[in-house]
């Protein structure tokens, strides 16, 4: 794709002359920007959704990812390994989630790639943990502690793989719980570890 100035300067243009906040045109909106990349509508969706359906700031991701020489790992969720998925928390109380997750392409990750917060109820300290490269399909279980809010609800959390460049890349990672004075999920995962801890055996997803 030949960028220049001029272009740059022309879809900017463009998009001041836009007001939408529908998602549906605003995929629509950045096909017909990016026409010359003939941009398919799962492309759109991904630059979108990264930048928080900012049609800005996805064409500049856009532009920055076309320019570099750098490709995007793949990964998809196998499944989510949290025992007591569905059950409410108490709150204010720390809990566990983990996910079997899979570099779903043709090439080992590279360093540096973490699982990042990037939208929604952010559940206690962590917005980061580390992830260690994977060999093409190969599979591993991420795990992070959480801490449930203090006003009783239903909270969404939004996770996503992070490149060291700053690229989001592969499937959304959600975590979604019920905060009620009857929770019980966090006792429910202690009772396990306890159990598995006590006959040896190892927990795997």
């Amino acid at each position: 794709m030949d960028v220049d100035n001029d272009l740059d300067q022309n879809l900017l243009h463009q998009f001041s002359c836009l007001g939408t906040t529908d998602k549906d045109d605003l995929v629509k909106q950045l096909q017909r920007l990016l026409a010359e990349s003939q941009l398919n509508e799962t492309t759109a969706t991904f630059f979108l959704d990264m930048n928080n359906w900012n049609l800005q700031a996805a064409i500049c991701s856009y532009i920055d990812f076309e320019l570099s020489p750098y490709k995007l790992p793949s990964m998809v969720l196998l499944r989510d390994c949290t025992i007591g998925e569905g059950e409410s928390v108490p709150p204010n109380t720390k809990f566990r989630k983990s996910w079997r997750i899979q570099n779903s392409g043709d090439d080992t990750w590279p360093e540096g790639i973490t699982l990042r917060h990037s939208g929604g109820n952010q559940l206690g300290n962590w917005n980061k943990i580390p992830v260690l490269p994977l060999a093409p399909k190969e599979a591993a279980d991420l795990e992070i502690e959480l801490t449930s809010p203090a006003e009783l609800g239903v909270y969404q959390s939004k996770w996503r793989m992070m490149t060291s460049a700053g690229y989001y890349f592969g499937d959304v990672i959600w975590v979604i719980i019920t905060v009620s004075e009857s929770g019980t999920l966090a006792v429910t995962q202690q009772l396990h570890q306890l159990s598995t801890s006590q006959s040896g055996d190892v927990q795997m997803c």
